[in-house]
């Protein structure tokens, strides 16, 4: 469990020793796999930016990481589920939250160098991970995380913003959230990370994405000490705050595991003079609502006289050598060969991609990293860019997004979606602080087709009755005029066939008549018997005229359905007669003299 402490700083609070405390006790423990933190000087040369913080300065939980890290230096940051210690496990909701926050930047603000480790340790002295994981499905805290009134008694004076839409409060405001904005900056800075369309400080992955944002304004890049202590220290002007959120960075880089939701390691905070705390959610005190887990006693800490050893020890136990002396010298860990360089990115799948306008790709673009001896390469960090005139894009509106390669050396580009405009560009994947040469990927995208016309109707354009005698043709071509909303509808296809009658089935679905009449198809000896007709398109006026019909020898009531691309259907009738018989005279008549 964490070296914890039972209070929560606030503007002006004296907790300066406290948090000098556990730095050094963590700074100086010798125990394997201690964390050697160098936060105090880290933030001597800091300067506190100017401006409201996010957080207006409110309160946040103190507790320190334990003094034993996840893991060891140099092993992988994201341990598998359920290993570790408990401290290390960040919900599975939160952590995801973070992860696409630090991809989100990544792909549009490479240069900044966003960590999400450092969006998990504001987000545990904030919120204690948004109460150790109280989220539903789509990452929304199951009640609300309010700060307390900063109405200047004992905290910072800010008057409402927002008329209350975001704290509830009209005459003052408070810091709201699982990142603890307050609702001035959150106007400024709020962000939708989870695409629903709106922007909800209550919400991790929008609240991650804004804490993202705002750590990177300026230009900054936070992979430069004094850029990350300005960034820190723009969240909350405490040098306090920011030797506690360096420890839990330090902590995070180490290691961490995924837990379900709702089952994170809460903060210990029981302090009185909280002024009711954050509604349950970023404080102790009065209504906190962030209890010590049913039947656990709060862990020892620097400055806790609950010592497992005795009462006033400050420091942990120290092993004893089987020969009873001191404390033993520690193993240095054994050195690792440092990895082979990345030399080159190797093209997979195609090399050219095609959509439709307004679509996505189907093809994944998609490289491989390699060492001149042909191994792949884990971890390293490959920029896909679309060069080129065109409207296509990552997720986010982004023209480039930085990968990581996986275990296989892999870097999977995100969907690439086409844009409305047609033509050609290109995809430039590029391993980044390497000499590696660019890969590239050809992208075409074709113009959408034009929709079909529209068409609600169908009717003859004379009510004439269609009839013909058998082995001959129909004296009157069939007429047809298509409307859409009764205005003439010009260019809508038509389908023109024969057909059986089938009382037990829709029109549309009647089989093609074998025998009766049928339209005659080519010239002189090329001449086919066809019975559906297609082809047949609607001119300006919605007019169009079928073919002559000609008939055989068979008689009878016949369909001719008539089909739109829209599914309107008219069924014509045409009959068929027998030629009529010739009068005869009678051969048994006298012959005249």
């Amino acid at each position: 469990m964490a070296a914890q402490f039972g209070r929560r700083l606030r503007k002006g609070a004296t907790a300066t020793t406290v948090a000098a405390l556990a730095v050094a006790a963590l700074s100086a423990s010798q125990a394997p796999g201690v964390i050697t933190s160098s936060v105090d000087q880290r933030a001597a040369g800091a300067t506190e930016p100017p401006g409201t913080p996010v957080s207006g300065n409110s309160p946040y939980f103190t507790d320190l990481p334990p003094l034993n890290t996840p893991d060891k230096p140099g092993t992988s940051i994201n341990l598998p589920a359920a290993t570790g210690a408990a401290e290390a496990g960040i919900p599975a909701s939160v952590l995801a939250a973070y992860k696409r926050a630090e991809t989100t930047i990544e792909g549009s603000d490479p240069g900044c160098r966003l960590p999400w480790q450092l969006l998990a340790a504001i987000g545990k002295v904030e919120s204690g991970q948004a109460r150790g994981g109280r989220v539903d499905a789509d990452g929304t805290t199951l009640t609300p995380i309010l700060g307390p009134v900063l109405n200047g008694v004992g905290f910072a004076n800010i008057s409402d913003t927002d008329g209350g839409a975001y704290d509830g409060d009209k005459a003052h405001d408070r810091a709201v959230g699982p990142m603890q904005f307050i609702p001035s900056t959150w106007a400024t800075w709020g962000q939708d990370g989870n695409g629903d369309g709106r922007k909800n400080p209550n919400n991790i992955y929008d609240a991650a994405l804004a804490a993202g944002r705002y750590l990177c304004a300026n230009d900054r890049d936070l992979g430069i000490q004094s850029d990350l202590d300005k960034a820190i220290l723009g969240y909350n002007h405490s040098r306090e705050y920011l030797r506690t959120v360096m420890s839990w960075f330090d902590y995070y880089k180490r290691g961490s595991h995924e837990v379900p939701d709702g089952s994170g390691v809460l903060p210990v905070s029981t302090d009185p003079d909280s002024n009711g705390g954050n509604n349950g959610g970023n404080g102790g005190g009065k209504g906190s609502g962030l209890p010590v887990s049913p039947g656990k006693t709060p862990p020892s800490s620097p400055g806790n006289p609950a010592s497992p050893d005795k009462p006033g020890d400050n420091k942990p136990s120290e092993p004893t050598k089987p020969d009873g002396g001191g404390t033993p010298t520690p193993t240095p860990p054994p050195t690792t060969p440092p990895a082979a360089p990345l030399t080159a990115l190797e093209r997979l799948g195609t090399a050219t991609v095609t959509a439709t306008a307004g679509e996505n790709f189907a093809d994944r673009l998609r490289v491989r990293a390699k060492t001149s001896a042909g191994k792949t390469v884990p971890g390293a960090k490959v920029q896909f860019q679309i060069v080129g005139e065109t409207g296509a894009h990552f997720p986010g509106d982004a023209t480039r997004v930085t990968v990581t390669t996986g275990s296989d050396g892999i870097a999977t580009a995100p969907v690439l979606s086409a844009g409305g405009q047609a033509g050609t560009f290109t995809v430039r994947a590029k391993a980044l602080n390497t000499s590696a040469p660019a890969a590239g990927f050809g992208a075409t995208v074709k113009a959408k087709p034009a929709p079909a016309p529209q068409c609600d109707a169908l009717a003859r354009a004379s009510d004439e009755e269609l009839t013909a005698e058998t082995d001959g043709s129909f004296a009157d071509l069939v007429e047809l005029k298509a409307t859409y909303q009764g205005k003439a509808a010009a260019g809508v296809a038509v389908t023109a066939t024969m057909v059986t009658e089938d009382a037990d089935a829709p029109a549309k679905d009647w089989a093609v008549n074998d025998k009766g009449p049928y339209f005659e198809v080519g010239e002189g000896e090329e001449d086919k018997t066809v019975r559906t007709l297609t082809g047949l398109k609607t001119d300006a006026d919605g007019l169009v005229k079928l073919p002559k019909i000609y008939t055989d020898g068979n008689a009878g009531p016949y369909k001719l359905r008539l089909t739109t691309a829209t599914g309107v259907v008219l069924i014509v009738d045409l009959t068929v007669k027998a030629p009529a018989t010739a009068p005869t005279t009678d051969p048994s008549g006298t012959p005249t003299a």
